[in-house]
């Protein structure tokens, strides 16, 4: 019976496929196919951990960071061929804000309140943080262009979205090679413990290609779910009276990030706040440096001309995200406050961002 427990979430699929064959209204499609994006996702996210242990650190981690974010990226690719570029890109800023605020300080508070006091590897804060300041700086110069201008060329800013975007991508190549190959010892002590459930796994090799097989069939499961909850959610979020803005930065990365709650948790109430650390911080580098300018050079391949113009709140908000998260994390030691402190700051910008008016 417990092991079908974690199947059940997985009945709003058909649900939600009927919910729309059937005309039972947008409302009726729109949180069924939320609801069968969340179990989806746990079981992708799920399947990308098990291949990826017994992968290795080194495959592994490539593994993580193709698929850690896939629920993220395809509901983005899916809002981004429908048009809906406001939500899109507010999607790249409230993912990078969830990472760095929300899911560090739910993990922070769920391992402080199991031990007093929790420590880390201060590489992981330093190495990601250094990097996502690139990444808001970066994300802020085509704002700060056409604040800066009295008339500025679309098309301007476009190239420049398209050239730092390349730069992006590049920077996060580095930071794999960093990390997984030319000074990996560095991140030895953080990656003792997946080693060691390596070794379990692999006593169990067989299972690898049950996984692989759910990922497959997860992603496509996704890719189905996110079309019919992007074909209904501008409606429903208009009548909900959200703006496109809060949708972007709050709901979806909810949505689409769902499976990282369940990570992130469960790491820390095992004690294992290295990997917590890795994957929240990971997740932001890859969504700043990865995720948006892949977005940015897809939409032009595909006519939905996306740019890196974020609004000035928007940039604010990430600058105070990565000071917030990088001075909390530098000590490389957190604690239950730390984590609340996160959260708020997280609660603080969203309730901003609700009664913000674009």
């Amino acid at each position: 019976m417990r092991k079908l427990i974690p199947l059940v979430p997985l009945v709003f699929v058909p649900i939600s496929i009927a919910a729309d064959q059937l005309a039972w209204g947008d409302t009726a499609v729109f949180f069924t196919s939320a609801l069968a994006i969340i179990a989806v996702s746990i079981w992708l996210s799920t399947a990308t951990e098990k291949i990826a242990v017994v992968m290795g650190p080194s495959i592994g981690g490539l593994v993580n960071a193709v698929f850690g974010n896939a629920t993220q990226l395809i509901v983005a690719l899916t809002a981004l061929r429908a048009g809906l570029i406001d939500i899109v890109r507010a999607s790249i800023t409230g993912s990078i804000l969830c990472d760095l605020l929300l899911l560090l300080g739910i993990a922070m508070v769920a391992g402080g309140l199991r031990y007093k006091e929790q420590s880390f590897q201060s590489i992981w804060m330093r190495v990601n943080g250094l990097s996502m300041l690139l990444a808001v700086v970066a994300i802020a110069l085509p704002t700060l262009v056409i604040s800066t201008s009295n008339i500025v060329d679309a098309s301007a800013i476009r190239n420049l979205s398209t050239i730092t975007a390349a730069v992006l991508i590049l920077v996060y190549g580095l930071t794999l090679l960093f990390s997984l190959k030319t000074h990996s010892y560095l991140y030895e002590v953080g990656l003792a413990e997946a080693e060691t459930e390596s070794a379990e796994e692999h006593a169990h090799a067989p299972k690898v290609a049950f996984w692989v097989i759910v990922l497959l069939i997860s992603t496509i499961a996704i890719a189905i779910e996110s079309e019919l909850f992007v074909g209904v959610v501008e409606a429903e979020t208009a009548q909900l009276a959200l703006t496109p803005l809060f949708t972007g930065v709050v709901l979806l990365p909810f949505v689409g990030d769902m499976a990282g709650y369940v990570t992130v948790i469960r790491l820390s109430l095992k004690n294992k706040m290295d990997l917590t650390v890795a994957t929240t911080t990971g997740d932001s580098l890859l969504v700043a440096l990865f995720i948006a300018p892949v977005l940015v050079f897809v939409g032009q391949a595909i006519g939905q001309p996306l740019d890196l113009n974020f609004n000035t709140f928007e940039v604010s908000s990430l600058t105070i995200a990565v000071i917030v998260a990088n001075l909390i994390g530098f000590g490389g030691r957190s604690n239950w406050l730390d984590g609340t402190l996160l959260i708020a700051t997280y609660f603080i910008l969203g309730v901003a961002f609700y009664y913000h008016p674009a």
